[in-house]
């Protein structure tokens, strides 16, 4: 049964919908029956990022006028920027082509990446199945039990690439809490994890908790990860012995700096599409992303992935997004440290 969150979700879509629609649902219907919804995915086929887009979008285009068919086109590269570039600057901008894209790439543009070639508040935002919690865990044989215990050794930490999340989330922590994470970089999303089991390395600083329940749940049924800090700005109600990392800082210029880098977990499984895209179109999709967070059908598949839903839809994100732009310069230059590679 849909939660009355979502059932205020749907209700504020729909009528969104019909405030822009009507005498166009024939032109809707007829353009969708005859176009296919490209879907570009930011990561590679496999894995639990690119399950879940695959299972939301067949349940999204079921929603959509016409009941388009789907096209997943898989776009990895340049931690996700290759996907967001595209979609910006070469998709089409009929109402054909959504992305499921990370989301820690919409922040570069604010902190002066030149490889983000996008204005991420252009973008016409769909909504967000989940927020996301990133976590500091280390395996279970670990003798790391703390952020302190970390702060009195070297820990090697797995991550894809220097300006993954995992990457970028180590590098703060040692930054702002004076640990020791050395990150091992180059693997991909499943090398990480079995490094991990394997004993390449000790922890992972960064993947959502909600990733570990989706793709690794026997990890932690079996306790085979310790998490000792979370990265978000709330706490998550199944971690209620790892402490909040932000609560532990007391410099304010500290606490913003570290909300800025962590910010893009608050929008954490967002659907794009391309800017200037016809306002028919766009609010189909917003009416088609409502719909199927109470459809009976996606709750069911949803589950059988474990894919947690926490929706957002795109106006809360853009104020999300308008509050990241309003922060301090100077607070924004020591985030951008972080999460741009130089």
């Amino acid at each position: 049964m849909a939660s009355p969150t979502l059932r205020w979700f749907v209700v504020t879509a729909l009528a969104a919908f019909a405030s822009v629609t009507g005498a166009c649902a024939e032109t809707l219907e007829e353009f969708y029956k005859k176009t296919p919804l490209s879907v570009y995915v930011g990561s590679g086929a496999g894995g639990g990022f690119d399950e879940i887009a695959r299972v939301f979008s067949v349940h999204f285009a079921r929603h959509l006028p016409g009941q388009p068919s789907v096209l997943i086109k898989n776009m990895p590269g340049a931690g996700g920027l290759l996907n967001v570039n595209f979609m910006y600057s070469q998709a089409p901008r009929d109402g054909s082509a959504i992305a499921a894209p990370f989301n820690t790439v919409f922040m570069l543009p604010l902190f002066g990446d030149p490889a983000a070639k996008f204005d991420e508040r252009k973008f016409t935002w769909i909504g967000s199945l989940d927020k996301q919690t990133g976590t500091c865990v280390v395996w279970h044989t670990s003798n790391i039990k703390t952020l302190e215990d970390a702060r009195k050794r070297e820990v090697q930490v797995g991550a894809t690439g220097v300006n993954a999340t995992p990457a970028i989330f180590s590098n703060l922590m040692n930054a702002l809490f004076g640990t020791r994470f050395k990150v091992i970089s180059g693997y991909t999303t499943n090398e990480m994890r079995f490094a991990l089991e394997r004993g390449e390395t000790e922890g992972v600083c960064g993947l959502a908790w909600q990733t570990y329940k989706a793709v690794q749940p026997g990890w932690v049924e079996n306790k085979l990860i310790r998490p000792i800090a979370q990265m978000g700005l709330v706490k998550n109600k199944d971690l209620p012995d790892a402490p909040l990392a932000i609560d532990l800082l007391k410099d304010p210029a500290d606490r913003k700096v570290f909300e800025l880098v962590v910010l893009p977990q608050e929008f954490g499984r967002p659907f794009i599409a391309p800017p200037g895209i016809p306002a028919d179109r766009a609010a189909a999709m917003t009416a088609a992303f409502a719909q199927t967070l109470v459809d009976p059908a996606f709750l069911e598949d949803a589950a059988k992935i474990r894919l947690s839903l926490d929706p957002l839809t795109g106006e809360e994100i853009m104020r999300l997004l308008d509050d990241a732009h309003r922060a301090p310069q100077d607070v924004i230059e020591r985030a951008a440290k972080f999460s741009v590679v130089n």
